[in-house]
């Protein structure tokens, strides 16, 4: 005696079909979203890396003349204009790459003895999509301060 499957079970073909479609598109957002992600870090990390440099050029701004010997051991005098300066030249003749819309938002000294630049640039994703947003403003802060040993 052979027993005959109900007809409920015996139609199911072609759906995995839909299911193959839906994970296939389902990995290429994935996919997508990973891409933009790793170049916004890398675009962030390209972006700091270029202001630690422009502070440090600014944190060595100082004649020998503004060095001072405090209880502590000597100490540099920065002003705000002599880092802004160091800071615009260093920028001026450094190869500065692809970034969108670089602006030098401040640059300048706080205490007299460190320098801190802040940069801005504009962000977008490599490969345009309905789920990310057509680009963002990066900004990020290094800090660099000059010590003699």
């Amino acid at each position: 005696m052979t027993r005959r499957k109900p007809r409920l079970l015996a139609a199911d073909d072609g759906s995995t079909l839909p299911l193959t479609i839906f994970y296939g598109f389902l990995s290429l957002a994935l996919i997508l979203m990973v891409v933009a992600a790793t170049s916004l870090y890398l675009e962030r990390k390209r972006l700091y890396t270029l202001a630690d440099g422009a502070a440090l050029v600014g944190a060595e701004a100082f004649a020998l003349d503004d060095v001072t010997l405090t209880p502590s051991g000597y100490r540099p005098n920065l002003t705000s204009a002599e880092v802004s300066a160091a800071v615009g030249g260093y920028l001026d003749s450094n190869p500065i790459g692809d970034f969108d819309s670089l602006v030098v938002e401040s640059a300048g000294t706080v205490d007299g003895r460190s320098a801190t630049v802040s940069l801005s640039a504009d962000w977008s994703p490599p490969v345009l999509s309905l789920l990310l947003p057509r680009g963002l403003r990066l900004e990020v802060t290094a800090v660099a301060r000059s010590v003699f040993g």
